[in-house]
Formats: structure tokens, sequence, C-alpha cells
């Protein structure tokens, strides 16, 4: 009777377990309801931002949205025009220079010297190969609004963002820069040269020359200007927002809505580099050598956002010349890129992906993952061969492992007399259990070694799936799985994707899931350990909890996890074969459980 309410009470804790989960899940990892980008020609179908009239309202200046001008401000700018625009009808305008290397596409504006047209060539927006290119960067006004803007502060008046600027060519790539001019007041002529490398970076080198008669004031600026709209959720295990190193510390606290509550933020130390992140993408601005004024993130209201840097005002005498060099970053969080701009000394600009306190274990894998991806041509069969590295790597240490659960077993009659020697002095009872140990050789926590190095290897595996842009959209059987960073898609619940919807949370189960709860079920049953009947019936029922659990998660992870349980049952029958003792004791002990429970049994039905 005990047994059975103990059942009872494990099976609805598991049902609380699942449903906690999920709720759980989709706090912790809410699901993109959009990705940041945007299909070039379609822009993303999301309500503009409205004011109390119902005309759009767009603050262009941060003394518009926070109430008031601060040092460094970028005051002075004409309110742009009410009401959004298409983004086709934006990218029409002849007023246009043309991006194009081997990694982006796009144009710079020049009213206002601003790039606001930006598209990743090798990223599609989604699985379907006729999808386009993921759109980065758009014009203010459109729905998916998101630029970067260089310009100028002269006397403490901000030069309009709607002014027209000059171009000395027509296509900025590689190798071929572009020069924007224009004339500024008082005789001052205005420049940013703009270059571009074969991936992401584009540095804008700002040049002021004073042909005035006398001494003027010159502050460079350059700024990202964003919606929130178009963001990816910010999560706790990878960071959407506001982004950048200062004082040579990552600072990454606030989401786009506690931005909005707080205003303003402007981070204390000097500023290595600053923008936002999605969870592939990210725009970032980089600062020159020379001191700023203002460095920092600014909420302009209506779900806009802008990062900065404003550099301190220096006086440019009659004759003279003023240059600062910025550097802007937009493009795919692509480690390996990251990680060559931080080696030529851009700090930390790795960490713009959020990797977390288990760096040390992802980073590898994830080279072990391209490494194997490249011999396989696939990055499904990829994840399946890192298991079999990683069970191999581990082999050893399960191997002391069923040693060491042997040795346990040859100890347990010596254990149980010194139990039954000492039943009233706990302390001696412990004593001289540990005595036995020693003596023995034996060490109890060996059989838990094992789980507890898988722990941080399937955690980093898991940020590796889901943070890496290399596993995006890769697929591991065209048919079936087409992106092994998403769930699976092939659930019960819509007949294994033949019905036209997808089945959310714990209730999409799939075909990884279910042969994920069978596998599992299979390695408990070949546990050698001897276990009471609620333990048995907690072991019976937990793999078929996991499956639920596991179900949203990305499909390479469970393709990695029903691998590993495959390897584990061969391990375990080869590890029987070595250790014979293990199974025989094993079964010695079910077969002195079965009689108890049946001597029991007629000894009730005598009663």
């Amino acid at each position: 009777m005990d047994n059975q309410r103990n059942l009872l009470l494990a099976v609805v804790l598991s049902g609380l377990l699942i449903l906690g989960w999920d709720l759980g899940m989709r706090y912790f990892y809410p699901e993109a309801s959009v990705t940041a980008p945007v299909a070039q020609t379609d822009p993303v179908a999301q309500p503009s931002a409205q004011g109390a009239a119902g005309t759009t309202v767009v603050a262009t200046d941060v003394s518009e949205a926070a109430g008031g001008a601060v040092p460094g401000d970028l005051s002075g700018i004409a309110a742009a025009p009410a009401g959004p625009i298409d983004l086709s009808g934006a990218l029409a305008d002849p007023r246009r220079v043309v991006i194009d290397t081997p990694a982006v596409a796009g144009s710079i504006n020049l009213v206002g010297a601003r790039i606001d047209d930006l598209v990743l060539k090798n990223h599609r927006e989604s699985v379907d190969e006729d999808s386009g290119p993921v759109r980065l960067f758009a014009p203010e006004r459109t729905d998916a609004q998101y630029f970067a803007e260089f310009g100028f502060i002269l006397g403490g008046e901000r030069v309009s963002s709607r002014a027209l600027w000059q171009a000395d060519g027509e296509v900025l790539s590689p190798g071929n820069p572009v020069t924007l001019t224009r004339a500024g007041a008082n005789g001052v002529t205005l420049a940013i040269e703009l270059s571009i490398d074969d991936n992401y970076m584009i540095t804008a080198r700002q040049m002021a020359r004073n042909g005035g008669g006398g001494a003027t004031i010159v502050q460079p600026f350059a700024l990202v200007n964003r919606t929130a709209r178009t963001a990816t959720p910010d999560q706790f295990i990878a960071h959407a927002g506001p982004v950048g190193v200062f004082g040579d510390t990552l600072y990454d606290p606030n989401s786009y809505e506690e931005l909005a509550e707080i205003g303003r933020d402007f981070p204390q130390g000097r500023a290595s580099w600053l923008g936002f992140t999605d969870n592939y993408w990210l725009s970032a601005l980089i600062p020159g050598s020379s001191d700023t004024a203002s460095v920092g993130f600014r909420s302009l209201g209506n779900q806009l956002f802008r990062s900065d840097l404003i550099y301190e005002p220096q006086t440019v005498p009659a004759g003279g010349t003023l240059s600062e060099t910025t550097r802007l970053y937009a493009g795919a969080k692509e480690s390996e890129i990251l990680d060559a701009y931080e080696e030529s000394g851009i700090t930390l600009f790795g960490k713009a992906i959020s990797w977390g306190w288990f760096q040390v274990i992802e980073k590898p894998l994830l080279w072990l993952l391209r490494q194997l991806d490249e011999l396989a041509g696939n990055f499904g069969v990829a994840i399946i061969l890192l298991t079999v590295v990683i069970r191999a790597l581990l082999f050893p240490i399960a191997q002391k492992q069923f040693s060491s659960m042997a040795q346990m077993k040859a100890v347990q009659p010596k254990m149980k007399a010194i139990q039954e020697r000492y039943k009233d002095d706990k302390q001696r009872q412990q004593q001289e259990i540990m005595k036995l140990y020693k003596e023995e050789k034996v060490n109890p926590l060996a059989g838990c070694l094992p789980l507890v190095i898988q722990i941080p290897i399937f955690f980093a595996l898991y940020k590796v799936l889901i943070l890496s842009i290399e596993m995006r959209h890769e697929p591991f059987i065209e048919f079936w799985i087409k992106d092994l960073s998403a769930p699976d898609p092939a659930k019960i619940l819509n007949l294994f994707g033949i019905l036209p919807y997808d089945v959310p949370g714990f209730l999409g189960i799939g075909i990884l899931a279910i042969l994920l709860g069978v596998t599992m079920w299979l390695t408990f049953k070949l546990n050698p350990s001897a276990m009471d009947p609620m333990q048995q019936q907690i072991f019976n029922i937990m793999p078929w909890i996991l499956m639920f659990i596991m179900a949203p998660f990305a499909a390479g992870l469970l393709l990695y996890w029903v691998t590993s349980n495959l390897l584990t049952l061969a391990q375990q029958s080869y590890l029987y074969s070595r250790h014979p003792q293990l199974r025989a004791a094993a079964d010695k002990e079910k077969a002195e459980r079965e009689q108890k429970k049946a001597r029991e049994a007629e000894e009730k039905a005598k009663a």
C-alpha cells in the first residue's frame, strides 16, 4: 500500500515537473516570434509606433525622448517626417552608394551619411533556400528600422541628419573606399572616408578642415539606431540587447525593456566597443584613440534605442584639420571572425557571443564540431561523431566506474557485518566503513564521476547548438531535420510533420524524443545496481518524463543524447563481460527480492 501511494505521488510530482519545466523554459528561453533581420524585399509585418493621435512618433534625438539635453547629447536635429515608409520605396532613392563585399550587400544613404541598407549574403532568412538573405540594417521609419550614422557637431550644433552628402565613388567594396563630403558652417569642410573589409567591418575616418577665418570647435560622433520590435528575445542563456566592453569588462546587464525603464545607461570605464546584439547578429561601434565625451545606450521611446559615442570637443584653428577613426561591425556573430578581431586588438570582442562560464568547454566543442563537419559534410553526422569521440575519451573513466562498482559488490558482506555490529553507534559505524574502503581500495564516489563530467559537456553542447551560427539552418536528414538548432519538427500530434501545424512545448513529442525515452529506459534496465521496488518504479518512469522535458530542445542536442545512450548500451554490455560478478550479484539480489515478495504475499494470503 505504501509503495502504491509513493508511486502515485511520484507520478503526480512528475506531471508537475513536466508542466513546471515547460513554463520555466518558456520564461527563461522564450521563442523568438521574429528574427532580427527581415527579408530584403518584404518588411517585417510589425505595427509602427503610434502616438496619442495615431500618427507615428519617431524620436530622433535623445533630448526629445529623455527630457532635456545632457553634455554630449546629439541635439539640434529636425524631427523626421511622421508615418512609416515602405522598405522597397526607401531603397529606391537614387541618392545611394552601393555596398558590395563577399559577406554583405547594401547601400549608403547620402541623405544623412547613413549606412541603413545591409543584408548578409551568407545567411538565409529561413530554411527555405528561396527565402533570400538576412537583412540586418533598414532605413529610418521602415518597420525594421536599424542603421548606423557617422556625423559631426560643429560649434555645439549637430550637422543635420537630413543633410545631403556627395560621394566620390559609386561602389564601396574591399580595396575600394568611398569618401563622402559636404560643406559645413563657417567654411568648415567635412569628410567621411568609408572602407570595408571582406567580412563585416566598416572603418569610418571622419575629417574636418577649417577653411574659415577663425577657430571652430568640432566633435565627431557615431551611433547605431534600431527598433526592438524585430529583436530576438533576451534569454537567460543568450543575451539580446545593449552590449559592450567597458573598462576591459563585458557589460550586458539590461534588456531593451530594462533600458526603456531607466532611459539612459552610461557604463563606467573606457569603452572598447558597444552596440546591440541578437542571438546571431551584432552591430558594434569601436571607438578610436581619442577621448570621448559620452558613450552609452539610450532609449528614444516607442521601442527605439540608440548606442552612441561622442568624442570630446576639439578646437580646430583656421587652416587646421581634425581626423578621427571609428569602426563599425555589422554582421553575423561568427566566432572565428570575432576572435580574429579580438586578436587584432578589440578587447573581448569574442564575448559578443554569450558563451558564459563554460566557454573553456564550449569553444573547443565548436572547433571539434567544425572539424568533424568538414570530414563528414553534415553537422548531424558531426554531432554523432562528436558523441563517439567524447564517449571514447570517457571510456577509461567508465571502465574504472564499473571496476569500482564490482569492488563495492565484493565488500557488501563486510559492510553489512559492520552495520550490524555497530548499529547503535553510527559514528563508529561510519569510521569502520571508511576504514574498510581504505583497506579494500574502494572509492564509493567513482561511480558518479562519469555523470559529473557529462553534465558540463551536455550543457556546453546545448549552448553551442543555441549560440553558434554554424548550427543555424544546418540539416541532418533533409526530408526530416532541416535545422539542428530548432526542435524536431516530426511530432506525433502533427503526424510527424504531415499536418501543417506545429505542436508547442512539452506536447511536441518527436521521433528523437521517443528514441531518447526508449534508449534511456534500456540503459536503466541494464543498470547493475540493485534497487528497492520504489527506486525501480521511479527509474521506470523517469525516461518518459525526460522524453517530455527534452522534446522542445534543439534536435541536435537530442541527437547527441540518443547517440550517447546507444553507446552507453554497447559500453555496458562490453563491461558486463569484463565484470560478470556485477550481473551475477544484481541477478542474485533481484531473485532474493522476488522470493521475499512472494513469501510476503503468501503470508498475507494465509492471514
